[in-house]
């Protein structure tokens, strides 16, 4: 996997949203060999689609390498990472999906006994239907000239169909988390924009450093504090969608400054705020302009 330090280049990604479809953002990189991930987590379900190229995708405790024509699937919360090889050209699309939304058109298709949401186990689909499929969505939501009720339905039926195929593929159950590993994840996730000392989440758990911290990154393919960072750069986007300035969620998600927010905001999204951020107003924009 490539170094975070020798991305700094010059493509700049795309992000496309539209506020009347809250549950689905978009982005469009062209240049992949431009933007490196430190392994992280999405609130959201994803799915990516490898338009050019070919990068290696880290998955929970998996590796293997994804090409032109493959799509790559990440449930709500499963570390993550995907990155140039050898520096070679790739290009990919990256739809984020709600959980929750996406929970209730599976629950609506039959696809769940409740609207509770389930993993999906498969990692990597390669069949050329569903990549065609998804590239012409993705061309529907980036054309200005398409209306909401035609990009609602192509997202709707895609996802449909998709969810159909993967309805036996349930993930396998994940190890179950020790109670005293999942009271201390969800006290970081009520606290993120707090320092959490080491020592305290020791005395919190009973356990010593060093074995927290290796049985903490053995559930959660993160360590604590990594764990933390991840969870304020997810509100740290939250906050940007909603129009807050940079400086603002710099300090309001427990960064020291905007710089620090926008390096570590760089490392986890591969994106600057300010790109993150730009991309919402002139979106804003458009669907203003096409109502």
């Amino acid at each position: 996997m490539s170094d975070n330090s020798d991305c700094m280049g010059r493509s700049k990604p795309v992000f496309w949203r539209d506020s009347r479809m809250p549950h689905v953002e978009l982005r469009m990189v062209s240049d992949g060999r431009e933007v490196c991930y430190a392994p992280h987590s999405h609130a959201q379900w994803s799915i990516g689609a490898i338009t050019a190229g070919q990068s290696t995708f880290c998955y929970r405790d998996d590796r293997c390498q994804v090409a032109a024509g493959d799509l790559v699937l990440m449930n709500p919360g499963w570390v993550h990472a995907c990155n140039p090889i050898d520096n070679q050209p790739w290009a990919y699309l990256m739809l984020y999906i709600d959980a929750e939304w996406l929970t209730a058109l599976r629950y609506q298709l039959g696809f769940l006994d409740e609207p509770v949401w389930e993993d999906i186990g498969t990692a990597v689909v390669s069949e050329s239907r569903f990549y065609d499929g998804y590239s012409q969505v993705a061309s529907c939501l980036l054309n200005s000239e398409v209306g909401l009720s035609e990009k609602q339905s192509a997202v709707i039926e895609y996802l449909s169909g998709l969810m159909r195929c993967l309805a036996d593929k349930r993930s396998l159950p994940l190890e179950k988390v020790p109670v005293v590993l999942r009271d201390l994840a969800d006290y970081l996730d009520e606290n993120a924009a707090v320092e959490v000392a080491l020592e305290e989440m020791c005395l919190r758990t009973g356990y010593s450093s060093g074995h927290l911290i290796r049985s903490f990154k053995q559930y959660f393919c993160l360590t604590p504090h990594a764990y933390q960072i991840n969870r304020r750069i997810q509100q740290g986007q939250a906050a940007l969608k909603q129009g807050s300035s940079i400086v603002d969620v710099a300090l309001t998600t427990g960064f020291t400054d905007q710089p620090h927010f926008q390096r570590t905001f760089k490392r986890v999204v591969a994106a600057t705020p300010n790109q993150y951020r730009q991309s919402l107003l002139s979106n804003k924009v458009n669907s203003a302009q096409h109502k």
